[in-house]
């Protein structure tokens, strides 16, 4: 293709690109250098029948004066990736200095709010995204074996977990889950325990939220799988049944080899949404007993006393994206060998 011909198919798309994702990542980038100005306080005298006090009040002109003169606020530099609310170097050194074992370091780096929410959220990327490949995967092979009388109705039930919206899905099973709900009730029944509650328990939580999320994205793994069902070749199946091949020998040494790609297209996509866990923590209220890395972007933003945290917000989000980065690097250099090797 001429590259006069290739340019004016791809400058749209490139202009979208840095309009709509590499300058907002830039500013971001820009923003979590500074941190919002203190505000100035005064002393004002007030005096009454009975003498008089002095008293510390907010200066709301000169607030206003120097948030005007230094829009985005005070420079900060990297201060705040390395506090406390971040990656915290400090306090690690401190912690790694004044351990007595390598399981109280880790039991205190885990305390800190970033490396909190970093556990809950690699736990539930690393556990979710294979059990959502499989489940789909298999789910995708049984409704490919139904009579296509069946298969209208199966596929439609199959997607209702992705067709509700995150945060309703969320909230069902968190009204499921309740000691008033079929799930908790019942629980509390099969045990005869009636404290018994999954929302009490760290732990329990955990698996409630990893549970919702496999529920959730399964349909996403077996529609595209089940699409790709669709394209293997049925003459080198008859081939492997004339050679004897089982069904599972089928879809081990057939089936898994063509589906590959789509293995490594939803492994991007899991990896991706499944670090930037959200909806269910927010719909659970699961925050004391998990909080995700999006979770801290969101308390920051939300603000404590009218005070919005834009520069820590900005630098938890920056993380995220170099943890998105990370996580994705292996996929896509596997993805890079293979294409290179066919080539």
């Amino acid at each position: 293709m001429p590259h006069r011909t290739f340019m004016s198919f791809i400058w749209p798309s490139a202009l979208a690109m840095l309009l709509f994702i590499a300058l907002p990542i830039v500013s971001v980038a820009v923003q979590s250098l500074f941190v919002a100005h203190e505000q100035v306080f005064v002393a004002v005298e007030n005096c009454g029948p009975f003498g008089c006090t002095t008293v510390q009040k907010i200066d709301p002109q000169a607030t206003a004066a120097l948030r005007e003169a230094q829009p985005l606020g005070q420079f900060n530099g990297l201060g705040t990736y390395l506090n406390r609310n971040h990656l915290a170097s400090a306090e690690i050194s401190q912690a790694w200095d004044s351990r007595t074992g390598v399981g109280e370091f880790i039991s205190k780096v885990l305390n800190l709010p970033f490396y909190k929410a970093l556990s809950f959220t690699l736990t539930y990327t690393f556990v979710v995204t294979p059990f959502v490949i499989i489940l789909g995967f298999f789910v995708a092979l049984a409704v490919n074996r139904l009579p296509s009388f069946f298969k209208g109705p199966t596929i439609f039930v199959s997607l209702l977990p992705m067709i509700v919206t995150p945060l309703v899905g969320s909230l069902i099973l968190f009204w499921m889950i309740d000691a008033d709900g079929v799930i908790g009730g019942t629980l509390q029944l099969i045990f005869d325990n009636p404290d018994l509650s999954l929302k009490a328990s760290p732990t329990l939580t955990w698996i409630t939220l990893i549970v919702y999320g496999v529920w959730h994205s399964a349909p996403f793994s077996f529609i595209v799988f089940y699409a790709g069902l669709q394209t293997v070749p049925q003459d080198t199946l008859e081939s492997a049944m004339v050679d004897g091949a089982n069904r599972w020998e089928q879809v081990r040494y057939v089936i898994v080899p063509h589906l590959l790609p789509l293995v490594v297209f939803i492994s991007l996509m899991q990896l991706m949404d499944n670090f930037r866990v959200f909806e269910p923590i927010i719909s659970f209220s699961a925050e004391a007993s998990a909080t995700s890395l999006s979770w801290i972007i969101y308390n920051d933003l939300r603000g404590t006393d009218g005070n919005i945290l834009f520069g820590s917000a900005a630098a938890t989000s920056l993380l995220t994206i170099i943890g998105v980065c990370i996580l994705l690097t292996p996929v896509l250099i596997r993805t890079w060998r293979a294409h290179g090797a066919r080539a």
